[in-house]
Order: C-alpha cells, then sequence, then structure tokens
C-alpha cells in the first residue's frame, strides 16, 4: 500500500474514520472477518457501484455469522459464571473470609473506627478493581483521585459492604456476578464476572 499523505484536516478525519472501524473490528471481530472483502465492500459503496451480493444472500449470511457469534458468547458466558461460582467456593474456605447471606465475601485488611454510612450518604473512597484472573478495570489509586459518589448509586455489593465498613477502614471485596453486572457485563468486564475490589473508606460526607 503506498505511503498516504495525512497532512490536512480532510485526510486526518479519513484516516480517523478508518481507524475507527478498524478498532470496532479488532475488539469485536466477526468470525472469519475479511479484511479484503470489507475493503472491497467500502470502494464499492464509496463509488456508487452495485453491491456484488444481493440482499437475499447478504440476510442469510448476516444471520449465519450472527448465530456463531451468540452461541460462542453463551459459551464464554457459561464458563466464566461456572469460574466464578468455583473461584468463591474455594474463596468461602481461606482464613479471614467472612461470607454474607447475599453471596458478598469480604476480608479485613485495616479496621477503621469511624462513622458507617448509611444507603443515603456521600463518601470518598479509594478503590482498585480487578477480575478473579488479575486483570485491572479501574482504580482510583492508579488516577491518582479519589471517587465520591452516594452509598445508594453504585453496585449492589458495594452499597451492602459500605453500610457495614467504618471510615478509616479498607476491605477487600469479593462480589458475586449477581452484585456487580450480572449477565450483561460492562466496558472491560465480562458477562457474570466475580469482581475483586480493595475498597479504602475514607469519609462519610
Amino acid at each position: 500500500m503506498s505511503e498516504v499523505n495525512l497532512s490536512t484536516d480532510e485526510t486526518r478525519v479519513s484516516y480517523g474514520i478508518g481507524r475507527q472501524l478498524g478498532d470496532q473490528l479488532r475488539d469485536n471481530p466477526p468470525p472469519g472477518v475479511n479484511l479484503d472483502a470489507i475493503l472491497t465492500g467500502l470502494t464499492d459503496a464509496f463509488g456508487g457501484k452495485p453491491s456484488r451480493v444481493d440482499q437475499e444472500q447478504m440476510a442469510a449470511s448476516f444471520k449465519v455469522i450472527r448465530d456463531i457469534m451468540q452461541a460462542e458468547a453463551a459459551a464464554k458466558a457459561e464458563a466464566a459464571a461456572g469460574a466464578g461460582l468455583a473461584f468463591l467456593a474455594e474463596n468461602a474456605k481461606r482464613d479471614g473470609i467472612t461470607t454474607l447471606a447475599s453471596g458478598l465475601q469480604f476480608e479485613v485488611l485495616t479496621a477503621g473506627d469511624g462513622a458507617k454510612p448509611t444507603r443515603e450518604d456521600q463518601v470518598r473512597t479509594h478503590y482498585h478493581g480487578t477480575l478473579i484472573d488479575g486483570t485491572v478495570f479501574d482504580s482510583s489509586y492508579e488516577r491518582g483521585q479519589p471517587a465520591e459518589f452516594p452509598v445508594g448509586g453504585v453496585i449492589a455489593g458495594w452499597t451492602e459492604a459500605l453500610q457495614l465498613m467504618n471510615a478509616g477502614s479498607k476491605w477487600r471485596l469479593y462480589v458475586p456476578s449477581e452484585l456487580a453486572y450480572g449477565a450483561q457485563g460492562v466496558g472491560s468486564i465480562p458477562p457474570h464476572s466475580v469482581l475483586v475490589f480493595d475498597v479504602e473508606l475514607l469519609d462519610v460526607l
């Protein structure tokens, strides 16, 4: 491919459109995605040429690929749910782990002696969140800025835990998926993920 001149606003925006499409396809690639076919489709559409595939064939092929993707997603979700349950079952056997009736697990890293917040309170916290494999998905520590939010405005596992913590405490939470983001997942958190948080309750505001 020849070198592209990206010295103008127009060419940079054009390149950016291609990058965005490429990012989407890289992060969520349909099975067997073919870059040459994608470029051919773009070129034909941009040039006003008739489609090389009729609409009936296109719709049928989209359905085949969509069914494959749904089956793959369901298999991954089932595996993640099983891995999460196994992790929590083993974790519950460890010394220092408390398991609540909801399924939430925690261990006390530092015991504070400040006030306990209610569901209606605003709190300031530092936290570090990972998947059970250690993948970090969010961290106020890494951002260098504590987070403030209402106790009742976060995932159910946090809402339950925060009301049990004294200000000045630091706990490690093991949050079942049903007390987090469940079957939907969010962002870089896959569906049915058990989440691990180090949570430091700095202040009740």
